[in-house]
């Protein structure tokens, strides 16, 4: 059986919550502080693992205390540690603000998750080395020249690769033609395309520029949850069901973890997306990331509700 990989970030977080939202000098009172493990990697391969599929991480973490905070997770769910790098100097870190209606604000600092060096080709290994039938999930908050690395390996295998295209600035035209499905959100969407993305039309319109641009599948994911996928078959909207929304950290992290997973298993493109709505809507109800991620008995009910509210939408029209 193949493995899902996961490259790119992993973090020591600090959550609290708060009554309304950051604006502006000052102060603001928090609560509920959560230490815990984050990071877009380390997200993807607690989902993966979570919902039962071998998960292996390519990530570096310092030398300092927070290096077992950011780990704690990947390791606790059973997640392959053996690719994770230890550098000298802070792991990566993120201060992440919650208030009473779920969003976030984020504040990071890359850290380790930037000191890689010249480790292209130990990535590189790393994919190579990895069983057949392997999905490689990748996201751009680590050197750009170790994801390149990671999508042409994988390429050379044969694996169907995943990119989070997060931060958009490191995404090039060279990236999305090694990309097998790409994950962005709504923002991201815009940043890439130009294209505000406001709905599904409009979401479709920007999944068909990326698939232009050398992206086999994109799934850009809706403000409100769901998501609209574009293939060479046609554009679908996939819609989330009604959840409350508690804490919407690592969503789409978990959104990209299951679509993985439901990848390794052979299941088609708009399959895949499904489940990755249904463990994105799970995630967004409970507090914290990785502690909200699902496993197959939660994930089921939600992904049976999802799978209800799939319908295709008309096609994009060029120029």
């Amino acid at each position: 059986m193949g493995a899902v990989l996961a490259l790119g970030s992993v973090n020591a977080d600090f959550v609290v919550r708060t009554e309304s939202s950051p604006a502006g000098p000052g102060s603001l009172a928090a609560h509920s502080l959560l230490r815990t493990s984050g990071g877009k990697a380390g997200n993807r391969a607690v989902l993966a693992a979570r919902l039962g599929a071998p998960a292996r991480l390519l990530a570096g973490v310092g030398d300092d205390d927070l290096a077992a905070q950011a780990l704690r997770g990947p390791e606790a769910a059973g997640v392959n540690l053996r690719a994770v790098r230890r550098r000298p100097g802070p792991t990566g870190y993120a201060s992440i603000v919650v208030p009473a209606d779920g969003g976030k604000t984020i504040l990071r600092v890359p850290n380790a998750n930037d000191a890689w060096g010249e480790d292209e080709a130990k990535v590189a290994l790393e994919v190579d080395a990895a069983p057949d039938g392997s999905v490689v999930t990748v996201d751009c908050e680590v050197p750009v020249a170790l994801v390149r690395a990671a999508l042409e390996a994988a390429r050379e295998r044969g694996f169907v690769t995943v990119l989070d295209p997060a931060p958009p600035t490191r995404v090039s035209d060279e990236l999305l033609a090694l990309t097998d499905h790409l994950t962005p959100d709504h923002t991201e969407a815009k940043e890439l395309t130009g294209i505000a993305v406001s709905g599904p039309a409009e979401a479709a319109r920007a999944a068909e520029a990326l698939r232009a641009r050398g992206a086999a599948v994109v799934h850009v994911k809706l403000a409100g949850g769901g998501c609209v996928t574009a293939t060479a078959d046609g554009v679908t909207l996939i819609e989330a069901p009604d959840a409350e929304v508690v804490d919407a950290t690592g969503a789409g992290d978990a959104f990209a973890g299951a679509l993985a997973v439901a990848l390794l298993a052979g299941r088609s493109a708009l399959d895949a997306a499904a489940s990755a709505v249904a463990a994105a809507t799970c995630a967004v109800t409970g507090y914290g990331s990785q502690e909200s991620y699902p496993d197959p008995a939660a994930l089921a009910p939600v992904l049976a509700a999802v799978q209800k509210r799939i319908r295709p939408l008309p096609a994009v029209k060029k120029g």
